[in-house]
């Protein structure tokens, strides 16, 4: 049972971390502007498919890079979104840390 303590006490210090609280926080203040979370959503959702494609190895869609490139112009001349994505940014790495912490502990028998 040690391990699952250990893992509900992780749990509960990321969502005590400072990475945490501020990202939720600016997360919270871009939803209630609905055209706004309306274009993050889509930005994210083109991200998303890109890196995907990426991932597999597939060739990116020209039209959506172009579509991504005008979204983020656009989106980051705002400063709440522009400090969204850098709280984002921040909050991932620390999960991204964490992760690579438990790989490393567990690479040997990966």
């Amino acid at each position: 049972m040690k391990v699952y303590d250990e893992a509900n006490s992780l749990a509960k210090a990321i969502k005590e971390s400072t990475e945490y609280l501020a990202y939720k926080k600016i997360k919270e203040e871009i939803t209630t502007v609905p055209d706004l979370k309306q274009q993050v959503d889509e930005f994210e959702k083109i991200r998303y498919e890109e890196q995907l494609l990426a991932m597999q190895g597939e060739k990116q869609s020209d039209e959506k890079m172009n579509k991504l490139q005008d979204l983020y112009k656009i989106l980051f001349q705002n400063p709440k979104v522009k400090e969204y994505f850098d709280k984002e940014v921040r909050f991932n790495v620390m999960i991204a840390d964490v992760n690579k912490i438990i790989g490393e502990a567990i690479k040997d028998v990966l």
